[in-house]
């Protein structure tokens, strides 16, 4: 039960970010009007994304340093986990910028960023599942996750800030936060992060457990 409690918290405090982001208040805004409301979802799901995109590099690390089976299969995990926020950031996104841009996928540079970034992590799965030779394919792949986080840091949150951008916070544009969040959006937003950041981490524990019972299954 102690180990749990967190688990719980992730619930409550996802379920009050959906009804607090679905029922309340949002400031009336041109163009944005109630998609406003897309912030507590479509935002959370990349904070989540990196979040799990850093704890794969950390085991990578360690996995290279130590040598142990366990820190490769968190890596493989946590990236795994990581994809499944990202297609659900992509999602919300192109949905978003349908209603307020006119078109799902508009030539923007953090769009065009995040496919390539996107592209570069499931060429890190498709590295692990061409190399049979577990240890080489280990070493191999935690290479390529140590370097692929910086250049997916610098695709989607650098080079939009240098370039011209539609998103907020990018290309001189203010950010959600000098415009349009207010003091009861500010909590609901940091909550949706904050509960979405934690499942993300209990999936990928989740899906290292079951890992590792076919790795002592395909051991016998």
């Amino acid at each position: 039960m102690r180990q749990s409690w967190w688990k719980i918290l992730a619930v409550f405090m996802i379920a009050a970010a959906i009804v607090g982001g679905l029922l309340g208040p949002v400031p009336v805004l041109p163009i944005l009007n109630e998609t406003i409301r897309n912030v507590y979802f479509h935002v959370p799901m990349w904070f989540t994304m990196i979040s799990l995109y850093l704890i794969s590099v950390i085991y990578s690390i360690k996995y290279l340093n130590s040598g142990k089976r366990e820190y490769d299969f968190l890596a493989v995990e946590a990236v795994n986990t990581g994809i499944l926020f990202c297609t659900c950031g992509l999602l919300t996104g192109m949905l978003w910028a349908n209603i307020t841009w006119g078109a799902p996928w508009p030539n923007d540079p953090k769009l065009n960023g995040s496919a390539i970034a996107t592209l570069m992590y499931l060429a890190y799965l498709v590295l692990r599942n061409a190399l049979e030779e577990e240890q080489k394919r280990a070493k191999i792949s935690a290479i390529y996750n140590i370097f692929a986080f910086p250049i997916m840091f610098v695709l989607i949150y650098i080079l939009p800030k240098l370039t011209d951008s539609l998103h907020p916070g990018s290309g001189g544009n203010s950010t959600f936060g000098d415009l349009d969040m207010d003091s009861y959006m500010r909590p609901v937003f940091y909550t949706a992060v904050i509960g979405w950041i934690l499942i993300g981490v209990w999936i990928t524990t989740l899906r290292y457990r079951v890992r590792i019972i076919e790795d002592k299954k395909n051991s016998f």
